[in-house]
């Protein structure tokens, strides 16, 4: 094939972000220097074997385990996020062994324990090890979002982070603990991004989905979030039906603002798309994938 990068085939294809946002409620972050970063987005190259196999331990239970990077972290004192609990722990490299062994036998923390985070974070994927598009749009981004906080004093603590999932959708971010995932973020995007995630609202030109939803239901969210965008950006929604199969659903929302509950339906059709999920399937092309888009969305009348 002729495309370099999956990043900008997913684009000509347009392949959307909506329906994109799986991702685990139940999150452990790790320091670690990004130069030690395997192609493994829990492991390092200067991990003993027996911290590789706790943190495999770890995600096997569902809780998703990354690791983080900047530059001012301390490479042998590791910063421990736990999400979305809102606990954060400053451990040393020679007892994370031993504080992931307490934490999971549920003993006291409290010699490692650190004041709770009060700002929102911010992964940024940078995972140049598992995809060259996180390398050459997730840096720049993560770049773009550091100084942006730090100019306007943005409520965020920003991290590189490894694979979020979506290569082809790079600059790949998720913001925790609300697990908000958008995708496609450009460096001149960053700051309105950041203000609508400050003023509580979702960022729609990047935004992926709620992860907590079908990739149908995410699709549907998004649409309707999109069509209320200027008449109610402060809506919120709830799903209270959702009926259908593989090829078509109907959704039904209940949409909440200033005291007044709009009742609209929202229906969505599949379709195949044939694209290339990462960098690494580009010499192979493309395989079929089942992505999903709102054909019609209408206010139900009471």
């Amino acid at each position: 094939m002729t495309h370099t990068f999956c990043a900008e085939l997913s684009q000509q294809q347009h392949d959307p972000l909506a329906g994109s946002a799986a991702h685990a409620e139940r999150n452990l972050l790790i320091s670690w220097p990004r130069a030690k970063w395997q192609r493994n987005l829990r492991h390092a190259s200067d991990m003993a074997d027996s911290l590789k196999t706790q943190l495999d331990e770890i995600a096997a239970t569902g809780r998703r385990v990354n690791l983080i990077h900047r530059r001012s972290q301390d490479a042998t004192c590791h910063q421990i996020f736990l999400m979305p609990e809102r606990r954060r722990f400053d451990v040393a490299r020679d007892e994370l062994s031993h504080f992931l062994d307490r934490w999971r036998q549920g003993h006291s923390l409290a010699r490692w324990e650190q004041a709770p985070p009060e700002a929102d974070l911010i992964l940024c994927c940078t995972h140049g090890k598992k995809d060259k598009c996180c390398a050459k749009y997730g840096y720049r981004t993560y770049k773009a979002l550091a100084a942006a906080v730090l100019e306007h004093a943005l409520p965020f603590d920003v991290w590189e982070s490894s694979h979020l999932g979506g290569c082809r959708l790079a600059a790949s971010l998720v913001v925790l603990p609300r697990v908000r995932k958008y995708g496609r973020l450009r460096p001149e995007q960053v700051l309105p991004f950041l203000r609508a995630e400050a003023s509580g609202r979702r960022f729609l030109p990047g935004y992926r989905g709620d992860s907590r939803l079908t990739p149908a239901q995410q699709c549907a969210e998004v649409a309707l979030l999109e069509r209320l965008e200027f008449e109610a950006p402060f809506s919120q929604l709830t799903l209270t039906d959702d009926q259908g199969d593989e090829q078509q659903r109907t959704l039904c929302w209940q949409c909440e603002q200033g005291g007044h509950t709009t009742t609209f339906e929202v229906q969505c059709q599949s379709m195949a798309l044939l694209r290339v999920d990462t960098c690494a399937d580009l010499d192979q092309g493309p395989t079929e994938s089942l992505v999903w888009q709102a054909t019609r969305i209408e206010a139900m009348k009471t």
